[in-house]
């Protein structure tokens, strides 16, 4: 199945639930406490993240999606300090703060990439501090296209289902990051994506493949939901669909680092890609890409929308070698992002002889990607005569695609690749042979935008046309 890159600039995702501060303190472990048989860490480095819902809504806006969350914090330097960190990642934070209790906070202290000890500081919320923070979530979902309910068992969620049936009466899908063993709270959900271990403790041990499935799909009957998705770790993930076989995917990530913050990945992804318009198995096999790129870092990592891209044309095979336009203009713009500079170059490359691949070759050092645009047959005859092209479009596409300085081939029907500059706005436009910087077809164009033109020649004695006469002559 081919995925494109969802829209996500275009989703609205609102996320409710149990935020808070991750915050890590690092140092050195040397010596023993006097005063008690502990080490003594000299603290040189500390770190804040956005925790638990917070770190949800800061992966949906890494994608591109408008992302607000809504929670309850306490008003105070942990408070401020995690609004701060959201808001400068673009997320909108519908914070409900109240007195007397302190924003859940997870404070870890770290020696040597290993945790010694992790304290926390949370109370329980105030009834009056939920049933604000809910009305203020129903009121939300007039401008969201998907409701998330990130729950950590902290107690801000305490009406999900209240929350449920408001998302599903305006028709907003609501996607539910479960917590304990209670699933019945999520009834009437769009999807919910418990891990394999919480799925376990509600439905009982799985020991086949079967046993998983008849077991999802009974529970799923039993909440009234559209899709389970179960994580499962280096198995993957396995999702559950009404009148639909059970669809599985493998995990994607070759080695596995970390797997802090997988979850959030995944729920994110997953409510982003539904908001942007996929349906659910696309979203589910992008929430999967996502997953295996995450597990591959150290830490809580919040995966980009055009991280995810690159990692989505890899996997279909186009990360190189001949595509269309349209292919081509996503992979640019993807290498942008990116900071590569674009080189592109254009001719017909009918016959490839040693000129070509060391004239190509000399064009891709002058950047990160090399563009080789062809013209189509049609277009070759209009040039050459009826007698040319001597290798079909085809041919000339897989050869050039198989040289190591070649990023990309793509042909075009016009006589000049003015089209193709258009779109892709190439950082260095490049031709070989005896030519002028004013005589480059498209020069001027790719002047005006601030871009450079450069000729190169070709080796000497090296001609496609003086190669075919000699042919016929023989």
């Amino acid at each position: 199945m081919n995925i494109d890159l969802p829209q996500y600039p275009l989703a609205r995702v609102l996320v409710a639930g149990d935020v808070m501060l991750d915050r890590y303190w690092h140092g050195k472990a040397s010596r023993i406490s006097p005063e008690a048989p502990v080490p003594v860490v000299k603290v040189a480095a500390n770190e804040d993240r956005p925790g638990g819902a917070a770190n949800v809504a800061l992966n949906i806006a890494a994608l591109g999606a408008a992302a607000s969350v809504a929670g309850i914090t306490g008003r105070d330097e942990a408070a401020d300090e995690l609004q701060g960190k959201l808001q400068a990642a673009g997320v909108d934070c519908q914070f409900t703060s109240t007195d007397n209790i302190p924003t859940i906070t997870k404070l870890r202290i770290i020696s040597q990439q290993q945790q010694l000890l992790r304290v926390d500081f949370e109370e329980a919320f105030p009834a009056e501090a939920v049933d604000a923070m809910h009305q203020h979530v129903q009121q939300a979902l007039e401008a969201t296209q998907v409701l998330v309910l990130s729950d950590y068992g902290k107690g801000s969620l305490a009406q999900t289902r209240h929350l449920i049936q408001a998302a599903r009466e305006r028709c907003v899908p609501v996607v539910v990051d479960p917590k304990g063993t209670d699933f019945s709270k999520y009834h009437g959900a769009t999807v919910i994506t418990p891990n394999l271990s919480e799925f376990e403790a509600v439905v009982g041990a799985c020991h086949s493949e079967d046993e998983l499935i008849e077991r999802g799909q009974r529970l799923r009957e039993t909440l009234a939901l559209d899709a389970v998705l179960v994580t499962r770790g280096e198995k993957g993930m396995t999702l559950l669909q009404a009148s639909r076989a059970a669809l599985h995917l493998p995990a994607q990530a070759r080695e596995v680092f970390d797997v802090t913050g997988a979850g959030d990945t995944v729920v994110a992804v997953l409510a982003a890609s539904l908001a942007a318009g996929e349906d659910m198995e696309k979203s589910v096999m992008l929430a999967n890409l996502a997953a295996g790129l995450a597990v591959a870092r150290l830490g809580t990592a919040a995966i980009s929308g055009p991280e995810l891209r690159r990692a989505l044309q890899s996997l279909q095979g186009t990360g190189r070698g001949a595509m269309t336009a349209d292919q081509l203009v996503m992979a640019v713009e993807d290498a942008r992002a990116h900071g590569e500079k674009i080189v592109f170059t254009n001719g017909c490359f009918d016959i490839i002889h040693a000129g070509h691949v060391g004239y190509l070759a000399q064009a891709r050092q002058l950047g990160d990607r090399l563009i080789v645009a062809i013209n189509d047959d049609d277009s070759v005859r209009r040039l050459k005569g009826e007698s040319r092209p001597i290798n079909p479009v085809e041919r000339r596409m897989a050869v050039l695609a198989g040289l190591e300085a070649v990023d990309w081939v793509v042909c075009f029907t016009e006589d000049t690749p003015e089209n193709l500059l258009t779109r892709l706005q190439p950082d260095i436009l490049v031709k070989g042979g005896d030519y002028t910087d004013e005589q480059v077809v498209g020069g001027d164009y790719v002047r005006s935008y601030g871009g450079q033109v450069k000729v190169l020649s070709f080796l000497d004695n090296c001609s496609t046309s003086a190669i075919v006469e000699k042919v016929r002559r023989g």
